[in-house]
């Protein structure tokens, strides 16, 4: 009988003393087989999928917190090469073509130029250097622990922090973008040099990647702040966890979760690579009548300023491109 072998078994592995639990036949064949795990409950993960590379530790961190940190990700050769190709585009020895280049507002009224005027080299996701890393191998294995296999690479972009410049309002990336669902959405966010409170590393309020979307807009304070940089509201006095980083540490975030970043007060620069990642099975929604509609507006505005007569949904399909895997309903 399956029953007495397995008294025979239990007692081999633990001593004669030991009590022995019979178990159904059935449960006896799932053991035998090696299918029992199939049949055991199993702990339900929502914001991430079942992909081996996150550890059961890690998978929990995301899962509470929105957001997890991966050390030394990206080498620095990579890093290296991805710096000198933006202060080239910024000193204009290699031409920008769609991508777009931003200024900072808050140097506006200063001598600054190239690399000390620029905070933002935007849609760099077909820039033959820059796209290396928007398609590394080891950021789209880990993208995929949030995605599933396959990827679209949604908005890109390197971001400068100029000495004494830079602050970015909180705010919920999920804000800029017209398609859904939030889950399977996911920022990589890699630092290019070391980065601390001293120079504006990101900020995050843990968990509130559980909210909802919240409403957006142009922060009421006195000093400048560059386009588009809208602010969420609500948030003022929760306490803040700042992601201080080395060079090649990469951080994957929710859209969701509340961040930002601080002034950088130093007389050097804060540099990341930074990609927003979507399921390909991902869809576009209306965001007319929503807390979306300003931020669609504005970015049609932009758009249409530089000959581009897109709507919003229009312009997320002109700047994305397939990372990884099967190009589906994004």
């Amino acid at each position: 009988m399956a029953s007495d072998r397995m008294k025979i078994i239990f007692h081999h592995i633990h001593g004669r003393n030991a009590i022995f639990a019979p178990v159904s036949f059935k449960k006896i064949r799932l053991i035998e087989t090696g299918a029992l795990a199939e049949h055991l409950p199993t702990e339900h993960f929502r914001y991430t999928t079942n992909n081996p590379l996150l550890s059961s530790s890690q998978r929990k961190f995301y899962e509470e917190n929105g957001y997890i940190v991966i050390p030394r990700l990206v080498e620095e050769k990579l890093i290296e090469e991805l710096c000198k190709r933006f202060v080239d585009v910024c000193e204009g020895r290699v031409p920008r073509g769609n991508m777009t280049l931003m200024k900072d507002i808050s140097l506006k009224d200063t001598n600054a130029t190239g690399e000390y005027l620029y905070y933002k080299l935007q849609d760099i996701v077909w820039e033959e250097v820059l796209s290396k890393y928007i398609l590394h191998p080891k950021v789209l294995d880990y993208v995929e622990c949030f995605t599933g296999p396959n990827i679209k690479a949604m908005h890109s972009m390197l971001i400068n922090k100029p000495p004494y410049s830079g602050i970015h309002p909180l705010h919920q990336d999920l804000h800029y973008f017209p398609f859904r669902p939030a889950d399977r959405i996911v920022a990589a966010w890699t630092a290019m040099e070391s980065v601390n409170e001293n120079n504006g590393c990101l900020v995050v309020i843990p968990g509130t990647h559980k909210g909802e979307l919240q409403s957006h807009d142009y922060p009421k304070w006195n000093h400048t702040i560059n386009k588009a940089f809208h602010r969420v509201e609500g948030f003022e006095n929760q306490p803040l966890v700042s992601l201080e980083m080395e060079k090649g540490d990469t951080v994957f975030f929710h859209p969701i979760l509340v961040h930002g970043s601080g002034i950088n007060k130093t007389k050097g620069f804060r540099k990341a690579i930074s990609c927003h990642y979507a399921a390909s099975e991902c869809y576009y929604i209306d965001v007319e009548g929503t807390t979306q509609q300003n931020i669609a507006k504005e970015v049609e505005d932009m758009a249409s300023r530089r000959g581009l007569p897109f709507d919003f949904q229009s312009v997320w399909k002109y700047r994305s491109r397939l990372a990884r895997g099967k190009e589906l309903s994004l």
